[in-house]
């Protein structure tokens, strides 16, 4: 953990449900250390046979490791391991976390699907893939979430993208589609859920050290990063610690660019 001013406690009381937290390396176990570390109660959900696909992987044992680190800050900690591409998975999700833990305070949509494409390979199934998991999962999990919370204030969605409209990825044509499409969902549901008492904003942690950047990538990218190092993901989860808080009440349908100055 970094030697910076933390605001301990300043979650204490929150529960926080995160997805997307299998690998120990990965922003969405950095998102909740960071929760945790405030004082905010963590459930979190993962998906081994998506993690099992990409170059980096994941442990068999990274997700009861981090249970076991998160417990270690003194709070309640619950997970499950979860396909989000099953259209029952977020109702199931909610009643499990209001069976465990209560019903959350706040949503951090941190699971994502990405494969690389391009305009000559893409396919429909590939899209597709994408659209369930970057597009649907989102949406219908924010949506029931928003239909379920009825504290009055202090809710919470916080969604991830890539900085999609900053500039073209052609390389990774489905991927930036549908994550493209989260600061669309950012904005509309802002609105429509104020009424509520929850903000929704989104973040872009741009290229971030999760395990996946290898050292000649690094080498190539380092120069567009005037602070002469890489993000790292718990850049990204003390921002979204920060809009999870009370002192964030008042932002509401914004898409925050945290990229250390990243020039495409």
């Amino acid at each position: 953990m970094d030697n910076l001013s933390i605001n301990y406690g300043s979650l204490k009381g929150k529960l926080a449900l995160v997805t997307g937290a299998s690998r120990l390396k990965g922003i969405g176990a950095a998102i909740c250390r960071e929760l945790a570390l405030r004082g905010a109660d963590v459930f979190f959900t993962y998906w081994t046979n998506y993690d099992n696909c990409l170059s980096v992987g994941v442990k068999s044992d990274e997700p009861y490791s981090l249970i076991e680190e998160l417990r270690g800050f003194g709070i309640r900690v619950e997970s499950m391991e979860l396909d989000l591409s099953d259209i029952n998975s977020y109702s199931k999700l909610l009643n499990r976390v209001k069976e465990t833990l209560g019903y959350p305070d706040i949503l951090v949509n941190n699971a994502c699907y990405s494969v690389n494409d391009n305009f000559e390979n893409i396919t429909a199934e590939s899209l597709n893939a994408h659209y369930i998991i970057n597009i649907r999962a989102n949406t219908l999990l924010s949506t029931e979430f928003a239909k379920g919370f009825n504290k009055g204030s202090g809710g919470r969605i916080i969604n991830l993208t890539s900085g999609q409209s900053l500039g073209p990825m052609p390389d990774e044509l489905s991927y930036a589609i549908t994550k493209g499409a989260i600061e669309t969902i950012t904005y509309t549901l802002s609105a429509a859920v104020a009424c509520k008492g929850i903000t929704v904003n989104a973040v872009n942690p741009g290229p971030t050290d999760s395990g996946w950047i290898t050292e000649e990538l690094e080498k190539e990218i380092i120069k567009a990063f005037p602070f002469g190092r890489i993000g790292k993901p718990e850049d990204a989860a003390r921002l979204i610690a920060f809009l999870a808080s009370d002192e964030a009440q008042w932002i509401t349908g914004q898409v925050i660019h945290s990229e250390g100055g990243f020039k495409r």
